[in-house]
């Protein structure tokens, strides 16, 4: 289907451009949301005629999101969550708790402006690109931990995984050595006469 783009649609063209994309990603997506009018002669005219309107709320739009991304951008987001020993999660950080955990800073995005490759499923620091505008993106990092005083070690620079599992494996040293004393000890006791 031919279209007329009436906004930057990532990676599928700029304002104006008339593309080709196919029948159901028109019709469920770029239609419905206002990116897009079919390219026909009426809608060309109309476009054309409205150039400079559509023009001037994009770029509105465009200062609005860059402005509201200023503010977000390089900010770090703490996420609580269970995990075991490994640092494997149980359950997974989603878009949606991104969301809460901005709303909870005062930021407000919607679920459509994360761009998460999938769920986050370990701790430790976590970048993620939010996407405020067709041209406007941000980072943030997302810093998944078990405790808040976790999270502060974390965000110093500690890797909390490798620092529990030197911590378990000196303990098993110790407890191993402890065990090998007391058997020496029972080895070297006399034995009761009866």
């Amino acid at each position: 289907m031919h279209v007329i783009l009436l906004e930057r649609v990532e990676n599928l063209g700029n304002l104006g451009e008339e593309v080709v994309v196919k029948n159901g990603f028109a019709r469920n997506y770029l239609l419905p949301t206002g990116k897009a009018l079919v390219a026909n002669a009426q809608n060309r005219a109309r476009f054309e005629a409205e150039r400079d309107i559509i023009e001037r709320r994009n770029a509105e739009a465009r200062d609005a999101a860059s402005s509201s991304g200023e503010a977000i951008d390089g900010e770090t987001l703490v996420v609580l969550r269970q995990a075991g020993e490994t640092g494997q999660l149980y359950g997974s950080v989603t878009a949606r708790d991104i969301i809460e955990a901005a709303g909870e800073r005062g930021f407000s995005i919607k679920r459509e402006q994360v761009r998460i490759d999938g769920p986050i499923k370990t701790l430790g620091l976590h970048e993620i690109r939010i996407r405020l505008h067709a041209e406007v993106a941000v980072t943030i990092t997302v810093n998944v931990a078990r405790s808040q005083d976790e999270a502060d070690r974390q965000a110093a620079g500690e890797n909390v995984i490798e620092t529990l599992q030197a911590e378990n494996q000196e303990a098993a040293a110790q407890q191993a050595s402890e065990m090998a004393e007391a058997a020496a000890e029972l080895d070297t006791a006399p034995e009761d006469e009866a």
